[in-house]
């Protein structure tokens, strides 16, 4: 047997290894996707005031601190049992879906862009963003400057580009000015310009990875995001839904409050990621998938005309519920669209201007849920406080905690296709790590230590024989 570790896997947000084991002729006998750094939030928040969430959850990452503010947030409002006011409502989700526009552009043209633009058998030396930049620098600038707005959107509503303190517990601590709403608006027709023509960009590269759509990920699995009314996208609240495979949607409506009735949580011994699962199909069949790819393919349409001609474009390609991780990157360009078109659509409601954007309460209910979809996918937070409104329990549930089944799945899928044992490449192994990059993971967000982790410890004598076998958590 031989062994291929690839470790760290390159240009994801946090730590992970792949180990490829070969048999004796060089096939693919076993892959592992292994998440091998632990976070303590679920335990170290135990104590806290729940108004301080927010604040200490968003730490978590400097990519997604918004995403984690409004999921505390919201389950905060839970425990206050308040109603926003109208105003802060649409004021969150306008940062959020600013937060759509940055993280996706970070993730298209920083981290998979070298992979999609430079090719996947490109030099390593150059295929990254450096090389990007000298072999197509007005695209690059223009990445750039699209996660430049995104994050000029949170900076100029919530004063700080990264970990502000301005989304809290019953809504928002200012209003918006007039200047700042004009400002915002006159900077989204660039910024939808770039995308477009990003887009047509990728779509004129897709006929060269085909071998890339039919074997990144390509196996069958259930879908899971928040929809709004209609049954569109939606970012910020609404429902939860899943669709299957086969696009039937099998649950529809779920409230945050019950969640847990449809999604457990099973834990692994080779990683510190759970794997959460949908519960009426059980561990492990009940696979599914979060994040751009399975956001439009569990809603109905987008809700914005950009984006929904889009939408319609790649259901005409690959149909109304395609299965290929690598067409994560071409959902997470619609979603860009959707946000910015969004974006424009809320900021011109008149009541987004009111100057009441807070709810004030304590605490009047011992249990909060919040939900949000974060760019990477479904975000839950559910938290317990005591009468005095101090933490006595959390769960977190990350959108790449979702996705842990898949993204293994997907490596074993794309190593039994790529990698040969009897003639190592590079570009072989450099896919591997690509599948994973498709979803964007956050690896960061995505472990903390609640329950007991998986621990196995092995008494193995001199010869390499197994004398005995301790194991917990399994």
């Amino acid at each position: 047997m031989k062994r291929i570790t690839i470790e760290p896997v390159s240009r994801i947000e946090g730590h992970a290894k792949i180990t490829i084991q070969l048999d004796d002729a060089g096939n693919v006998a076993d892959t592992q996707f292994q998440v091998t750094q632990v976070r303590g939030f679920e335990k170290f928040t135990e104590g806290r005031p729940f108004y301080e969430m927010p604040g200490i959850t968003s730490r978590i990452c400097g990519i997604c601190p918004i995403s984690h503010q409004l999921a505390a947030s919201k389950a905060c409002d839970a425990i206050m049992s308040v109603r926003i006011p109208k105003a802060a409502k649409l004021l969150r989700e306008v940062v959020h879906c600013a937060q759509f526009v940055q993280s996706h552009a970070l993730s298209f043209f920083y981290l998979s862009g070298p992979d999609l633009l430079l090719g996947m058998d490109g030099d390593p030396a150059t295929r990254n963003v450096a090389g990007l930049i000298e072999a197509n620098p007005d695209l690059a600038r223009a990445g750039i400057e699209l996660r430049k707005f995104g994050l000029q959107v949170i900076e100029s509503l919530a004063e700080e580009r990264v970990h502000p303190s301005w989304i809290v517990p019953g809504g928002v601590k200012t209003p918006m000015s007039a200047q700042t709403r004009d400002r915002l608006l006159a900077g989204i027709p660039d910024a939808v310009e770039t995308t477009k023509l990003t887009l047509d960009l990728f779509k004129s590269k897709l006929d060269s990875f085909q071998e890339e759509i039919e074997n990144f990920g390509s196996a069958p699995t259930m879908y899971a995001s928040l929809v709004d009314g209609a049954g569109n996208l939606q970012f910020y609240d609404g429902p939860l839904r899943f669709r299957d495979a086969a696009g039937e949607i099998v649950q529809n409506g779920i409230p945050p409050e019950d969640y847990a009735e449809y999604i457990g949580e099973a834990t692994l011994r080779e990683s510190y990621l759970k794997a959460p699962y949908y519960k009426p199909l059980g561990y492990p069949e009940g696979i599914y998938r979060v994040g751009p790819l399975a956001r439009i393919n569990v809603a109905n349409a987008c809700g914005t005309p950009l984006a929904d001609a889009e939408l319609q474009e790649f259901r005409q390609r690959f149909g109304r519920v395609p299965h290929s991780a690598f067409l994560y990157h071409y959902a997470r360009l619609i979603e860009v669209l959707y946000a910015l078109e969004r974006m424009k659509t809320l900021l011109a409601r008149p009541e987004i201007m009111d100057t009441h954007v807070r709810a004030t309460a304590n605490v009047n209910a011992l249990e909060g849920v919040g939900i949000i979809e974060a760019p990477r996918g479904t975000l839950i937070h559910h938290y317990k406080v005591d009468e005095n409104g101090a933490i006595v329990w959390a769960n977190l549930i990350v959108a790449t905690g979702h996705n842990n089944q898949a993204i293994g799945k997907s490596v074993r899928q794309v190593s039994e296709h790529f990698v040969k044992g009897t003639q190592l490449e590079e570009g072989m192994l450099n896919r591997v790590s690509a599948v994973v990059r498709a979803y964007d993971p956050c690896l960061s967000c995505s472990t903390h230590a609640f329950g007991m982790p998986a621990v196995s410890i092995s008494l193995v004598g001199a010869n390499g024989e197994l004398l005995d076998e301790i194991r917990s958590g399994a």
